[in-house]
């Protein structure tokens, strides 16, 4: 996290740096020789992002309180390796609960009443996914 941390300070400085040539440049411009707001304060505040990024992930870095395998030169890849869960490789509910997602911003797009069924597959198929492993062949 470290390594993040300085490379989004670095971005910041960039974008602050960045925004004071622009500035410059516009001015410098024998056409217009004013500010082009739009891009001034569009980079701006993309260095305004980037330090809010920065500034969060070392108040984060700091409240864990312990080094993370990613920051010690003598870590495997394996180290920082989460554990994600399980997931059904046969599964067909995410597949449904796609369609229905499908079709609930199609019906927002061309006629209403497809969403009233985009919504009763996707309760459905909801339902579907979290109580896959309560009845069946798969049950435990």
């Amino acid at each position: 996290m470290n390594a993040n941390i300085k490379l989004y300070w670095i971005l910041a400085v960039f974008f602050a740096l960045l925004t004071a040539v622009y500035v410059v440049w516009s001015l410098v411009d024998p056409l217009h020789g004013r500010i082009e707001w739009v891009g001034t304060f569009g980079i701006a505040l993309s260095g305004v992002l980037v330090a809010f990024v920065a500034f969060y992930l070392s108040k984060v870095h700091q409240a864990q309180g312990g080094e993370l395998p990613e920051d010690t030169l003598s870590a495997n890849i394996d180290d920082g390796d989460p554990e994600m869960g399980f997931f059904s490789p046969w599964s067909w509910w995410p597949i449904m609960l796609a369609a229905s997602a499908a079709l609930l911003f199609l019906g927002l797009a061309a006629g209403f009443w497809i969403a009233y069924i985009g919504i009763g597959i996707g309760v459905i198929s909801l339902v579907g996914w979290v109580y896959e492993y309560y009845r069946g062949l798969f049950a435990r």
